[in-house]
């Protein structure tokens, strides 16, 4: 089997998962205990608004119509608008402005666990039971055992009190000056000034960056990305750690230093890309911190991501907002699925297309 037909049959799969998991979500938003109608009107709306309000968003039509208008809608990205939250305003334009944050949240939390958790169980793995293995194997057991909830609320609370735990240093007067530590990252560093028509499209020609106000972001985007890295960090530092070890003791590595290859050559082309391999899901996974934990750390951070927007129309009832970060969420999961066999095929040639 060829790669690209691999690839298109993994698409094809993916569609009855993508169906399925629109299906649930459509059952636990539909059938949940929470009254979008009620989150509208309130509690002494009257029995006439509560009529009026379910026919103008079509909560009166049986079930199954509901749910083929709803799967269509998916389907054909009409993600709607939104009831609660933010009413006649499209979730598409909540995304545009939620998203990003999340996006910074997550690409920071990412970068950390694999620059630092990677690092840290290679030489763990290349230095066993010594001083600096025993160390970085007992940092990864407790940062995996840190629950994000309570790392995070533990993390403020030290930062708040920076000069009592950092010999002196404040975290607020370190660097670039931020707000505070609760609060959105600015994201306007980079932005487009000047644009060029070519008929139907245009092309941007002209951009503004601000090294200060993405210094800013960075420095506010840190705290939480650390705690919400923390749980993959130590996954990554130990499995990359036994990864390693194995590797080492393999019999083509023991083939190449009977060869008289020099002992960088063989870390480096052998041991490292194959130690690799039992890592692709550990990081691909860490794309799911989006949807699970972001939604407390942003909380707890005031950063007001997807996660955030996400808690509040899940308790409030919004039941359009609800579906269609679902089908983000879901598209996202699909997509990563496939990415790592992508990265599968590529650091291990073994692995076949059957």
């Amino acid at each position: 089997m060829s790669r690209w037909r691999y690839f298109f049959r993994r698409l094809l799969l993916s569609i009855p998962v993508v169906f399925v998991g629109l299906t649930i979500t459509f059952v636990l938003v539909r059938m949940g205990p929470v009254d979008p109608v009620a989150a509208i009107i309130g509690p002494e709306g009257g029995a006439a608004n509560r009529a009026r309000i379910e026919q103008r968003l079509g909560l009166n039509e049986p079930l199954w119509r509901q749910y083929i208008d709803f799967m269509v809608d998916m389907l054909t990205l009409n993600l709607g608008q939104s009831w609660v939250i933010q009413p006649n305003t499209s979730v598409g334009e909540l995304l545009t402005i939620y998203a990003p944050r999340t996006l910074w949240l997550g690409f920071w939390s990412v970068l950390i666990a694999i620059f630092v958790g990677i690092p840290l169980g290679f030489y763990a793995g290349l230095n066993p039971n010594t001083g600096g293995d025993y160390l970085a194997s007992f940092g990864g057991i407790v940062w995996r055992a840190m629950p994000n909830f309570w790392l995070a609320i533990i993390f403020l609370a030290v930062l708040r009190q920076s000069e009592k735990f950092f010999f002196g240093i404040n975290w607020d007067t370190v660097g670039v000056t931020v707000p505070g530590i609760i609060g959105q990252p600015p994201l306007n560093f980079i932005a487009v000034t000047d644009w060029v028509s070519l008929g139907i499209v245009s092309i941007p020609i002209g951009f503004y960056f601000s090294p200060v106000t993405l210094a800013a972001s960075i420095k506010q985007i840190l705290p939480p990305a650390i705690v919400l890295g923390s749980a993959a960090m130590g996954n990554e530092m130990r499995i990359g750690r036994t990864a390693v070890l194995e590797t080492i003791n393999s019999n083509y590595v023991e083939t190449a230093k009977a060869k008289g290859l020099r002992s960088r050559a063989i870390v480096w082309k052998h041991v490292f890309r194959n130690a690799l391999v039992p890592l692709v899901p550990i990081i691909t996974n860490e794309a799911f911190i989006l949807i699970g934990g972001s939604v407390i750390v942003e909380y707890i951070f005031g950063i007001n991501g997807l996660g955030y927007l996400f808690y509040q129309a899940s308790i409030q009832g919004d039941l359009p907002l609800v579906g269609s970060l679902m089908f983000v969420f879901i598209l996202l999961i699909v997509s990563v699925n496939i990415l790592q066999d992508f990265l599968y095929t590529v650091l291990d040639p073994r692995v076949g297309y059957e």
